[in-house]
């Protein structure tokens, strides 16, 4: 009896420890990069962070705001950050809301996140007439021409948590310039890491 109460104890501590860490996958961690803190460190872990320098202000991952959400939809692809735009980084995330939506045709057939493994190394040119990018901010969809621009996942990898598929790690770069009501305007240094644990497939 003692030691069948020992095995539970033991097994229901083991559960408690997988449910914190699949707990604390689901949050953002912020390793602030070694020459601008208020960028994140390239990393390929998934942090669910990202970040770019914009002009002299900064996109970045918050705590309270899902980072990324990658969805389907008549097979077109459309990979989600989500954050804010301020004059530095913030935690909590002071500055007005911002979202990037890079949008690309895949021809594999995309059912759930494993699949996104597919977008390991490989390269979206942002100008290509089949790659379309919206940004949204404070709500509204900004108008801007696309004057250059990449997007580059160096990265996917399949997360196991006590040996179990749990996410897809999507790790990577862009950069963009473009114009913004006739005015040019640069969005450099991007880097992302990001999980995945569920891909949307739309009707």
């Amino acid at each position: 009896m003692k030691k069948f109460s020992l095995l539970a104890i033991i097994i229901l501590l083991a559960s408690c420890e997988s449910d914190n860490y699949r707990g604390e996958m689901e949050q953002t961690l912020f390793i602030p990069d070694a020459y601008d803190k208020n960028l994140p460190a390239y990393t390929e872990w998934g942090y669910n962070s990202f970040g770019a320098l914009y002009e002299r202000m900064y996109l970045y991952s918050t705590y309270n705001i899902v980072p990324c959400k990658v969805f389907m939809q008549n097979g077109i692809m459309t990979f989600s950050l989500c954050g804010r735009y301020g004059s530095s980084y913030s935690k909590w995330g002071a500055g007005d809301d911002m979202t990037l939506n890079f949008s690309f045709p895949v021809t594999e057939s995309m059912r759930n996140y494993k699949d996104l493994l597919m977008l390991h190394q490989k390269q979206f040119d942002l100008t290509s007439s089949s790659v379309e990018l919206k940004m949204t901010r404070k709500g509204s969809v900004e108008n801007i021409t696309i004057l250059s621009g990449n997007l580059h996942f160096k990265r996917a990898q399949l997360i196991r948590i006590d040996d179990q598929e749990d996410r897809v790690a999507l790790s990577g770069t862009f950069e963009l310039s473009f114009l913004l009501n006739g005015m040019p305007e640069l969005i450099s240094k991007g880097r992302f890491d990001v999980g995945i644990p569920h891909l949307f497939v739309l009707p």
